[in-house]
C-alpha cells in the first residue's frame, strides 16, 4: 500500500530538516533499511533509510528545508494508484503557503496605484506639451499634479525652474574638460564653482571604481549556521551573563605532557577536561541547568568541547568525563573531533552536555567572551599560552601563562561562586598533584 515518506524528527529540538541529496530516483526499487536521501539537521548530515520495501513513486521535495513529519516522497507498488496521496500533499502545501500568499497579495494591492512610468503613456495638457517643447523638457520626467495625475503647464515650468537652479556653476575650462572626458557635471558635488581639477578628480574616482570592480555576493545560511545563529541569540536572551578572567601558570601541565609523551600524547585541552571535570564536582552549580523555576544539580560531568569546522562550530560531548582517566579522555576527544571533521557524529555524540570548554588559544587569542551553550549555565574559554614575566617570591621569572575566561549565568551563579571556582581551577592547574589526594 502506498504511503508517504516524511521528514524524520531526529532530535528533541529538531523542527525542520534540509534535504541535501537524494540517493534514489523516481521509479527506483528500494528495500527496507536502504539509504534514500541525506538530511541536514542540528549541525549534522544524517542518512535517512527506508522503513519499507517498494518503489519510489514520487519525490515531492527534491531539495530545501522541510518541517519535521512533512511528506517528502511517496513509496508504493509499481502500478499502484497514488493520486489520493498526491492530492493530499498538494493540499498540505497549499495550506502552508496560503497565509504567505495572502500577505504578498495584500502588499501588492497596496502598491497598485496609478503611476506614469518614464517612456510610458503620460496624460499631458496641450499647453503643457507646447511649453515643454519650448523649454526642452522631457515631458515623461515631469511629475503631474493635475486631474488623474496629468501634467500641467505649471508642472512643466516648475520642473524647468528646478533644473535650472540645480545647474552647477562651472568654469569654461571645466565644462570643456567634462565634455572631453565624458563627465556629467551635475554629478560633481561641490557648493562653490566647479574647476578643471574637480572634473579630473571625479573622472579618476570613476576609473578607480571601475578598476576596483566592487561586487557583493549573497548566499543562504547553511542549516548549521542557522542553528548556531538561533541558539546564540536564544542564549543571550535567556542568560544574564558575566565573564570572569584569570591567568594561570601552565608550567606543571607542560611538565605532565613532557613526562608521559613516551607513553601517550595528550593535549592541553585533554588535561583541562580532566581537571575542570574534577573541580565542577566541588562547585556543582556551574555544572547545573535551569528548568523553569528549578535548578538541576548533577553528580556527573558530560564535558562538551568546541570543534571548529569550515561551516561553523560544533560541540561533541565526552560523557562522564569525571570518572575517566586522562588517557581515556584523550582518546575519546580525538575520536569525536575526527568524527566532527568527517561529518560522522551521531545525535548521541552531541546531546547531554553539562559544561563546555571552548579553546581558541591556538589562534593567539588572549581574552574573549564565550557564549553559554544552552541549557548549560557556564562555559570556559581557553586562551593562548604566552611567556610572561611574573613575580615569584620577590623575584621576576618567566612563566608560560594561560588566560581563562569563564562566562556564567547570573541567575544561578553569583560572582563569589564563579571566583571561587576559578581560584580552585587555577590551584589544580598549577599544582595538579593535589588531585591525587
Amino acid at each position: 500500500m502506498a504511503e508517504f515518506i516524511v521528514m524524520p524528527k531526529m532530535g528533541l529540538t529538531m523542527t525542520e530538516g534540509t534535504i541535501s541529496n537524494w540517493r534514489k530516483q523516481e521509479g527506483d526499487t528500494i528495500k527496507k533499511g536502504e539509504i534514500i536521501f541525506d538530511v541536514e539537521t542540528d549541525k549534522l548530515t544524517n542518512e535517512f533509510d527506508s522503513k519499507a520495501d517498494g518503489v519510489l513513486r514520487k519525490i515531492l521535495v527534491k531539495s530545501g528545508t522541510v518541517p519535521v513529519l512533512a511528506p517528502v516522497a511517496i513509496v508504493g507498488d509499481k502500478d499502484e494508484d497514488i493520486s489520493t496521496l498526491l492530492n493530499q500533499a498538494a493540499a498540505s502545501t497549499e495550506a502552508e503557503n496560503a497565509s504567505e500568499k495572502q500577505i504578498q497579495e495584500a502588499q501588492i494591492g497596496q502598491l497598485k496605484t496609478p503611476i506614469a512610468e518614464k517612456g510610458g503613456r503620460v496624460k499631458v495638457t496641450p499647453r503643457a506639451k507646447k511649453v515643454a517643447k519650448e523649454l526642452g523638457v522631457d515631458i515623461s520626467s515631469v511629475p503631474g499634479t493635475g486631474s488623474e495625475g496629468s501634467v500641467t503647464e505649471q508642472d512643466v515650468r516648475n520642473y524647468a525652474k528646478k533644473n535650472e537652479s540645480e545647474k552647477k556653476k562651472t568654469s569654461p575650462v571645466a565644462s570643456i574638460t567634462a565634455e572631453r572626458l565624458g563627465v556629467d557635471i551635475n554629478k560633481i558635488e561641490k557648493s562653490s564653482r566647479i574647476m578643471k581639477k574637480d572634473v579630473v578628480k571625479y573622472k579618476l574616482s570613476e576609473e578607480l571604481e571601475k578598476y576596483a570592480n566592487p561586487q557583493e555576493f549573497r548566499k543562504p545560511m547553511s542549516t548549521m549556521r542557522k542553528v548556531i545563529s538561533q541558539r546564540m541569540l536564544e542564549s543571550k536572551r535567556v542568560s544574564p551573563t558575566v565573564t570572569y578572567n584569570i591567568k594561570v601558570d601552565t608550567s606543571a601541565v607542560k611538565q605532565i605532557r613532557e613526562d608521559i609523551k613516551e607513553e601517550t600524547k595528550v593535549s592541553y585541552n585533554d588535561i583541562l577536561i580532566k581537571i575542570v571535570s574534577e573541580v565542577l564536582l566541588e562547585y556543582p552549580l556551574l555544572n547545573s541547568s535551569v528548568d523553569d523555576n528549578e535548578i538541576i544539580i548533577r553528580n556527573y560531568v558530560n564535558m562538551g568541547f568546541a570543534v571548529a569546522l569550515n561551516e561553523g562550530l560544533i560541540v561533541p560531548v565526552v560523557k562522564y568525563a569525571n570518572v575517566k582517566g586522562l588517557n581515556e579522555i584523550s582518546a575519546k576527544a580525538k575520536e569525536l573531533a575526527e568524527k566532527a571533521r568527517s561529518n560522522g557524529l551521531t545525535p548521541d555524540d552531541l546531546n547531554g552536555g553539562t559544561f563546555t570548554i571552548s579553546n581558541v588559544g591556538m589562534y593567539g587569542v588572549e581574552s574573549f567572551t564565550p557564549i553559554i551553550n544552552q541549557p548549560q549555565v557556564a562555559i570556559l574559554g581557553v586562551n593562548a599560552i604566552n611567556e610572561e614575566a611574573v613575580v615569584v617570591n620577590g623575584e621576576i621569572k618567566i612563566k608560560p601563562m594561560m588566560g581563562l575566561s569563564l562566562t556564567a549565568d547570573h541567575r544561578v551563579i553569583d560572582g563569589a561562586v564563579a571566583a571561587e571556582f576559578l581560584s580552585k581551577l587555577k590551584k589544580y592547574i598549577e599544582k595538579p598533584g593535589l588531585l591525587l589526594l
